[in-house]
């Protein structure tokens, strides 16, 4: 008889004391659950052995990327569901399934391995970021991160980020499209470092080159992008040959740790600092602190976290770790903001982007689903599948306020302590064509 779908979901109602939310119909074609809710698709029996052999979120995540679970459905009505019992029910249901003296989680690890089987556990996927030693966040193990993610194709990112290549938080300010909403967002960035008319703009973590581009057509600064991205930088280069902007900007394969010719007026880091880490934070402040002329402005553009009660005990998302931003960690603002000024900035303004990031990220999903088979071909079904998971979950922490994103004006103090800003320091507020 077909019923691996009503034995699975009593296992899991048993560990979990409520009912739950979403239907599953399991790879023998049976179906359990609620009418008319979102389906989680076990494809396999292999998805089984993942979540036996590593339990939580990283065996879910292996499952989902190897094609052997999917969602039918919302995908973020799912999620928001799913996250409810996997990640938040009590507050330690992520960690209830490793304990082995708990009696529910013997009976439930038990009627999972009847149904899956006592094979040995599948390989990870291939898109897996492969186990990384040496020391975090030296330069070549930071460089080794960077290709994984960004090295994956640079028609695969045009076809979700749109022809604006801007892979951060979209500002919509006017509504419009996310091209509109990208645009103002560099220019609302150039606004807030005040560049004029050969500035010299440092931008780290330069990306595609899309907020060069704009700080030296439309600003006429003179731009340093450095990028650890080989994929990015030639990128870059061939858009800035077609603006004809190569006697303003320089794009270099290069660490911020490594770049020596300041001072340069101005500072822009935007989507970049969640790679340096916490190891590495006020050595990333002090250099770029090295590298502005006193008086120069620094706005950096992060994803910020909830802080912990116990900050000792955050950790890094397995499944973002394994496999979108390898060594990737987030900070609270204020520890962001708090170490920038023990560099010797002062900080100016703190803006909040978090529902802007939302919004952004819900535009990329739905172009990664318009272009499915696409994506499919330029990159793995894989990678589609980690980037269409990754992307909506992170539309729905955004929403639900578990992580932020927050644009630091800072500035490195003139002699005396001046900071050149006006009284009024939002003068930004209102665009460059008035």
């Amino acid at each position: 008889m077909a019923d691996a779908a009503l034995r699975l979901t009593a296992l899991a109602e048993e560990l979990l004391g409520e009912k739950l939310p979403v239907r599953i119909r399991a790879w023998d074609g049976s179906e359990s659950g609620p009418p008319g809710a979102p389906v989680l698709v076990i494809r396999h029996r292999r998805a089984l052995r993942r979540l036996l052999w590593k339990p939580g979120e990283l065996g879910l995540a292996r499952a989902w990327v190897a094609g052997e679970l999917d969602i039918e459905g919302d995908l973020y009505e799912a999620l928001d569901l799913m996250a409810s019992l996997i990640w938040e029910h009590g507050g330690e249901t992520a960690d209830r399934v490793h304990p082995v003296r708990d009696p529910k989680v013997r009976a439930f690890a038990k009627g999972l391995l009847q149904l899956a089987g006592p094979l040995p556990p599948p390989p990870p996927p291939p898109e897996e970021v492969r186990r990384r030693t040496g020391t975090l966040h030296t330069k070549r193990r930071d460089r080794q991160a960077i290709s994984h993610h960004y090295d994956v194709g640079n028609d695969f990112y045009e076809l979700v980020l749109g022809p604006s290549m801007v892979y951060s938080c979209a500002y919509w300010e006017n509504g419009g499209t996310l091209e509109d909403a990208q645009r103002d967002k560099l220019d609302l960035v150039c606004r807030k470092l005040a560049l004029k008319e050969g500035d010299r703009l440092l931008d780290v973590g330069c990306g595609w080159g899309s907020m060069a581009i704009h700080a030296a057509r439309e600003y006429g600064a003179r731009v340093t992008g450095v990028t650890l991205s080989v994929e990015q930088a030639a990128f870059a280069r061939k858009r800035i040959a077609q603006e004809g902007l190569t006697d303003r900007i320089e794009i270099r394969v290069q660490d911020y740790r490594d770049v020596r010719d300041g001072p340069y007026d101005a500072i822009s880091s935007i989507g970049m600092a969640e790679h340096v880490g916490s190891v590495r934070f006020r050595e990333y402040a002090d250099d770029l602190y090295a590298l502005l002329k006193p008086g120069g402005r620094l706005l950096n553009h992060q994803i910020a976290r909830r802080p912990e009660k116990d900050e000792s005990a955050y950790h890094v998302d397995d499944f973002i770790d394994a496999y979108v931003f390898p060594d990737g960690e987030l900070a609270p603002v204020g520890r962001t903001v708090a170490t920038l000024e023990e560099a010797g900035f002062e900080a100016r303004d703190v803006e909040t982007l978090r529902e802007h990031y939302a919004l952004t990220l819900r535009r990329w999903v739905a172009n990664l689903e318009a272009h499915w088979d696409r994506a499919v071909r330029m990159t793995s079904p894989g990678r589609a599948r980690v980037w269409r998971l990754y992307m909506a979950a992170c539309a729905l922490s955004f929403e639900h306020n578990k992580i932020g994103v927050n644009q630091i004006l800072a500035v490195r103090p003139a002699e005396g302590g001046g900071a050149g800003l006006p009284l009024r320091a939002r003068d930004w507020t209102a665009s460059a064509t008035g």
